[in-house]
């Protein structure tokens, strides 16, 4: 499957963003799809995940509670709405995809998309 996100910007501290990935092929259903982000200077992080119907999901520790992936398959699309937005939560934000119809969430993904950048001013 081919991604692409979109949807970020420059937020003030507080604030929120929703990004979007879109999906191309036809069996984005049988996806497993995560949001990862990477920092300036840093490694990339997982931030969340979704399985493949949207019915359950996992987050980083440092997002639990502010960020919300969501799916629509008809649309074949992904989301992160982000919530109360700090600083750290700056970098490029990347979707990635996996084929995988359990609910293991975690591990590496196979299809990766170009990120969109989310800067958080304080």
């Amino acid at each position: 499957v081919q991604l692409q996100a979109s949807g970020g910007g420059l937020v003030q501290a507080g604030g929120s963003l929703r990004l979007s990935c879109a999906a191309s092929g036809r069996t984005f259903d049988e996806y497993a799809m995560a949001w990862f982000r990477q920092a300036p200077g840093k490694e990339r992080e997982f931030v969340g995940a979704t399985n493949w119907s949207g019915s359950f999901a996992t987050y980083a520790d440092s997002v639990k509670g502010r960020f919300t992936i969501s799916r629509d398959n008809a649309k074949t699309a992904v989301y992160l709405q982000m919530n109360g937005l700090k600083a750290e939560d700056t970098g490029v934000y990347y979707c990635a995809g996996r084929r995988d119809t359990s609910f293991r969430l975690f591990g590496e993904y196979d299809d990766w998309g170009k990120g969109t950048l989310v800067t958080v001013s304080s």
